[in-house]
């Protein structure tokens, strides 16, 4: 079980894991391979009680989490080297809360690919994606009417993820992992007064200020180190 494909649900926004589904996922002669006999879902008990704003998204109640194990419990499966999920920092972050070491696992986020893979898509949300790969089908109807559960989610995140190893002609999880990092790192600034400006375009000084920033985002950072570098 080298790569996984995973989701969880969270007691409240960025809170602790209620619900973890994964499931072993592999790519062979260029096609997505997910065995849904294996996937893994399990509800947990947490220490505070559900948000209602985390419910109306996932429709996990109080009373689905009676005698459940603790969220603390779970463990990954000893030989996960990737972890593939759409906006996955959220979900490693999630498992650090159970005592996970993320410092070795390799993050493949399908959120950047798709953006990457589909940059003039509306919206890049899983339900969207879903809708615009299907060209609006009913089936599609059907399953993202279950979604936002984390066993749903896997498996709408590998339909999406079938397309883009597709797209970009992937041949291996290693190549998945390496253009994902790629994706993620950002072409243009999305805040402050330069928002919307290319990296390689930002005023030197600009760019040795955000270095500077101990909190910025180490993929920002690369970005403008890459540019720093280039106008030396």
């Amino acid at each position: 079980m080298q790569a996984i494909i995973l989701d969880t649900e969270t007691h409240t926004l960025n809170g602790q894991p209620i619900e973890i589904a994964y499931a072993p996922i592999e790519i062979q002669n260029g096609k997505l391979i997910l065995d849904k006999s294996k996937v893994f879902d399990q509800l947990y008990t947490v220490d505070e009680p559900i948000s209602f704003a985390a419910m109306a998204v996932h429709h996990i109640l109080e009373s689905d989490l009676e005698g459940m194990p603790h969220y603390s419990s779970f463990s990954l499966p000893n030989d996960t080297v990737y972890i593939i999920g759409h906006n996955i920092d959220y979900d490693i972050r999630a498992l650090e809360k159970c005592g996970v070491d993320s410092s070795k696992i390799k993050a493949i986020c399908t959120l950047a690919l798709a953006r990457r893979v589909w940059p003039d898509a509306e919206a890049h949300n899983i339900s969207a994606l879903i809708y615009m790969i299907s060209k609006g089908s009913a089936k599609a109807r059907e399953m993202i009417r279950k979604a936002h559960r984390a066993d749903m989610d896997i498996i709408l995140t590998a339909n999406i993820l079938m397309h883009i190893v597709h797209q970009l002609n992937i041949g291996s999880m290693e190549s998945l992992f390496e253009a994902s990092e790629d994706a993620r790192i950002p072409r243009s600034i999305n805040f402050g007064k330069h928002r919307g400006t290319a990296i390689a375009d930002l005023p030197a000084d600009y760019v040795q200020w955000l270095l500077r920033q101990e909190d910025l985002d180490p993929y920002l950072r690369k970005a403008l180190e890459n540019t720093a570098i280039t106008t030396l």
